[in-house]
């Protein structure tokens, strides 16, 4: 789902002060994990995103995009941006992120007018339906090829955790993509999520009426547990091992050349030896 393009850096210049000095959220070797500390750190992560996005996986630019080789839209203002960066490379840091998440809290969602996922899935009405409960959104989650591995997603997820920690998160959520238009395509990694890992009550949501594609595409006792979990995107199986659930329906978006799923996870549900995991990391970079 592409929004507007690169307009909304022209206001870019004045970010508030939330992006002022960020600590140190993780660390794996030379890898670090932050939140971005000004808007030229935010620029590169969306000229990451575009290398990965667009020239790497075929999404569609618009015209500003094109023009200055940037994924933006008007939610980038609001968000945080988690950058992965590797410190042993050349250069200024902003020089050396080599992945990053977009995190968009709750209250910042509402002032934007809603969610960006909710183009696609009815995510307000689960928002509303637990009127206790600090949602985040993730999203825009990208890495260059050469640090795609797991010690990689496993800091991010270090950063994620510290992030939710110290901003009293209780519920993760956000889009996540498989590679192509056809959901046939992944037709057995889909059905094993619509049979085996669907969002039930009082967590469930669907994809928006007029964008909703089946995911219940093979019969449950035709999947192969095995098999499908292989064709999962890394990304996609790095929730379900924490715990996550899956809305109702998948979304083909033509923009970004992907089958959309929405990942709904309670902090509640992730699993134990996770939070032991991560939150020992998470422990020292909270704050």
């Amino acid at each position: 789902m592409r929004a507007e393009g690169v307009e909304e850096l022209a206001l870019a210049g004045n970010f508030s002060p939330r992006f002022a000095e960020q600590p140190i959220l993780g660390q794996i070797g030379p890898l670090q994990v932050r939140l971005a500390r000004d808007s030229e750190e935010i620029a590169a992560a969306q000229s990451l995103r575009f290398r990965v996005f667009y020239r790497e996986m075929g999404a569609k630019p618009g015209t500003l995009q094109a023009l200055e080789e940037r994924d933006a839209d008007r939610f980038d203002f609001v968000c945080d941006h988690l950058l992965v960066i590797d410190t042993s490379l050349p250069g200024l840091e902003r020089d050396r992120i080599v992945g990053t998440y977009r995190l968009l809290p709750q209250e910042r969602a509402v002032a934007a007018g809603g969610f960006y996922s909710d183009g696609e899935f009815a995510l307000e009405t689960l928002v509303a339906r637990h009127p206790g409960r600090r949602f985040l959104e993730l999203g825009r989650s990208c890495v260059l090829p050469a640090y795609r591995s797991r010690r990689t997603i496993e800091l991010l997820w270090q950063g994620i955790w510290a992030y939710c920690r110290s901003h009293n998160v209780d519920v993760m959520t956000g889009c996540a993509s498989f590679p192509g238009t056809v959901p046939a395509a992944h037709a057995e990694a889909l059905s094993f999520l619509a049979h085996f890992c669907r969002a039930e009550d009082p967590w469930h949501v669907s994809a928006r009426a007029g964008r909703f594609a089946a995911m219940d595409l093979m019969p449950a006792e035709a999947v192969n547990a095995k098999t499908a979990l292989a064709a999962m995107p890394p990304l996609i199986k790095g929730y379900l091992r924490l715990g996550a659930r899956f809305g109702d329906g998948c979304v083909i978006d033509h923009d970004f050349s992907t089958t959309d799923v929405l990942v709904v996870l309670p902090v509640e549900a992730i699993s134990e030896r996770y939070i032991a995991y991560y939150g020992a990391e998470a422990q020292r970079f909270a704050v």
